[in-house]
């Protein structure tokens, strides 16, 4: 029983669909102003998708996955689940969370959370075997389940000028989260068989890029409370200060020889940063 327990949270990518779920919860709570019973439908069913979408992208990455050290020890390149069982799990986990989303949400809810497979499983996945650069427009998939969580908790349009400027510091955190994660399994993605930025630019040329990005991360987290989605000062302060934080901890990229750059480091920093940020915004309506 624990080795299935373990082997279905390494298909699902747990973390990475808790994070997701956490984001829409900010969203729920940024719009909705405070906790409330109503946030664990849409939230369960942000889950669910994230993690079937997950469980689908490491059956279609199945092949691929072997050739890179990173990825070998998945479920279905280590022979622990094979790949028709690692599919049917994955279109459980999508119908299951479409069910909930379209029973205990809204119809936009269940439209985004669909958009988003879509283009996980379809675009970026496709974009990845044809371009060096999928991950800028594989980014705004993890845009999405803010706005699920927005438009749950407050009925506003996607539209809204407050969940838009939220949802792209997610779009922009993710680029320099992906392209961290390449530098520091640099040698993993030249042996693979993906178009690899490491191809293109020198390490030196990618950690100057790479610092640009986190830059622009801080700075749109800054600017989040000019359109009113904090009103607690105290958070705004955190944010400030948080934004500081960022990027003096990631001034490495530039100050530092590039073989002696622990990327690995700045890479747990940007999702420390991330996931305090959220916090932060989650306890906007405490403070006030």
């Amino acid at each position: 029983m624990v080795r299935w327990i373990k082997i279905l949270f390494e298909l699902t990518k747990f973390r990475i669909a808790c994070l997701s779920t956490f984001s829409a919860f900010v969203g729920f709570v940024l719009a909705h102003r405070n906790f409330s019973g109503e946030m664990i439908s849409p939230l369960l069913g942000v889950f669910l998708l994230a993690s079937g979408s997950c469980a689908l992208n490491q059956y279609q990455e199945r092949e691929n996955d072997q050739w890179m050290k990173r990825t070998q020890g998945r479920p279905i390149p280590s022979e622990r689940l094979s790949p028709s069982n690692a599919f049917k799990i994955s279109l459980s986990l999508l119908g299951l969370g479409s069910f909930i989303l379209y029973s205990g949400a809204k119809w936009s809810a269940l439209g985004l959370g669909l958009f988003a497979v879509f283009w996980y499983n379809g675009a970026y996945t496709y974009l990845k075997r044809k371009t060096s650069f999928a991950a800028i427009p594989g980014a705004l998939i993890g845009s999405i389940p803010p706005v699920i969580g927005w438009i749950s908790g407050k009925g506003h349009p996607v539209f809204d000028p407050q969940i838009l400027v939220l949802s792209f510091f997610f779009f922009i955190w993710q680029v320099p989260h992906f392209w961290l994660l390449l530098l520091n399994f640099e040698k993993d993605y030249e042996t693979s068989r993906f178009p690899s930025l490491t191809k293109l630019f020198s390490c030196p040329q990618l950690s100057r890029i790479t610092f640009i990005w986190i830059f622009a991360t801080a700075v749109t987290c800054i600017t989040i409370p000019l359109f009113g989605v904090v009103e607690s000062k105290v958070i705004y302060g955190g944010l400030f200060l948080m934004g500081f934080w960022l990027i003096w901890k990631s001034s490495k990229l530039l100050l530092i020889p590039c073989k002696e750059v622990p990327f690995q480091f700045t890479f747990k920093t940007i999702n420390s940063y991330a996931l305090m940020v959220m916090v932060l915004l989650a306890l906007d309506h405490l403070f006030l």
